[in-house]
């Protein structure tokens, strides 16, 4: 998300597994033909403002949702294919697809909410539709395979989150039905072979070329100085590439994953009163610039800007991607951002950054320790989900444990003394 995590999304997404929230279906068609089908949960938490703070709501995509067959469509060929659900009182969830020839990608990431709702967004200070999109989320799959990822994957989109479980995702579609080969998401574990049918053979699921994961990154320590040396940002986390290039020997283009290696990175930078800047330089290959900027009047500072310039030995050009438009690990002065889940920043739809263990603070740097930590939502999450649980089994004790006292106590006043 991946990314960054909804409030309560792990938990929605815990339910789903369990049956409690169903997966719906979309299908976009054209005559009797489909081109894109979706089977999948999703949920969504929003951040507004009431007349006297900001509240943040969680709430699920239902199964009352269907597709919007006026802005949804094939595509053409000026025009891209759209998936576009809609809910409840003016929301809608839409994907956008792209394809390179050999896979389809889903290239844009829209969520519309409307702040009329007030079932949804109660003592919302403003009203209206708003609209967010995120460009490139990090979902891809070869053309002619199902898109899978059974695991929670969360997206940020503008002041939102998206997050989907068990998704099953086909664009292009040559027949009506998702294709029996998938391409598995790297954070699922793949099998090659599946279960011998009843007629005795066995059906093969082939996953579809993908970068190897290099696994989990080091956590490493990074820091910007002052000009009298002072420590003015400081960072921790674990970095992971995800980006795509045009192969100069496989005349295509070709995924990569890479681990910053704390190691061998540099660390250098800026620090000013409204914006800091932290620049990771691994070998004389890979540079990586994080820009974050402070709203001196809310007294919060985002990450607003990565940019990346990398050389590949077989790429045709030196990769190149920057987004200074960004609204990632969102914070308050004078605390730090921590997020020990994993994270997916989307750049731009061809490169996007995982963090693992991340603590930052740009601003307001006073020792070479972070201050009291803000932490994002999916490690609070991690920390309901057990007491949630416990909860529900102490409840279920307790109902196991009143129908036996009712029973005990009938079973006794049908006894006569003789």
């Amino acid at each position: 998300m991946r990314v960054y995590y909804s409030s309560a999304a792990l938990i929605i997404a815990w339910l789903a597994v369990l049956g409690c929230i169903q997966a719906v279906t979309l299908e976009v068609k054209e005559g009797n033909s489909t081109c894109i089908k979706a089977e999948l949960s999703a949920s969504f938490s929003v951040t507004y403002t009431t007349s006297s703070s900001t509240r943040t709501v969680q709430f699920p995509l239902p199964d009352s949702t269907t597709v919007d067959t006026a802005s949804s469509s094939c595509g053409t060929e000026e025009s891209s294919p759209w998936l576009v659900a809609v809910f409840g009182p003016g929301h809608a969830l839409g994907l956008s697809f792209s394809t390179n020839g050999s896979q389809y990608i889903v290239a844009n990431l829209t969520l519309q909410y409307n702040l009329s709702d007030t079932s949804t967004f109660p003592d919302a200070n403003s009203s209206g539709v708003i609209t967010v999109v995120s460009a490139s989320v990090g979902i891809s799959a070869t053309l002619n395979t199902t898109y899978h990822c059974v695991s929670p994957s969360t997206f940020a989109v503008g002041g939102a989150t998206v997050t989907f479980s068990d998704m099953r995702l086909e664009a292009y579609m040559p027949g009506n039905e998702l294709s029996p080969t998938e391409s598995i998401c790297t954070a699922d574990p793949t099998s090659s072979t599946a279960p011998p049918t009843t007629a005795g053979t066995t059906t093969t699921t082939t996953a579809a070329p993908a970068p190897t994961p290099p696994g989990t990154p080091e956590r490493g320590t990074y820091f910007v100085n002052k000009g009298n040396g002072t420590q003015c940002l400081l960072a921790q986390m674990g970095l992971q590439l995800n980006f795509t290039y045009f192969s100069r020997s496989q005349n295509k283009t070709v995924q990569e994953l890479l681990n910053l290696t704390p190691n061998l990175t540099t660390s250098s930078g800026s620090c000013e009163a409204s914006s800091a800047s932290l620049v990771l330089t691994q070998g004389q290959i890979t540079t990586l610039n994080f820009t974050f900027t402070l709203n001196s009047t809310s007294k919060k500072y985002h990450l607003s800007g990565i940019t990346l310039l990398a050389d590949r030995a077989d790429a045709i050009a030196p990769i190149s991607a920057s987004n200074s438009s960004l609204d990632y690990l969102r914070s308050t002065l004078g605390r730090s951002y921590m997020c020990n889940a994993e994270q997916t920043l989307a750049v731009v739809p061809s490169f996007s950054l995982n963090t693992f263990r991340l603590q930052v603070q740009p601003f307001q740097v006073t020792t070479d320790q972070f201050d009291t930590a803000e932490e994002c939502q999916v490690d609070q999450d991690l920390m309901l989900i057990p007491i949630i649980v416990g909860a529900a089994l102490a409840g279920l004790v307790l109902i196991v444990l009143i129908a036996y006292l009712i029973g005990r106590k009938r079973s006794h006043a049908g006894y006569q003394t003789i």
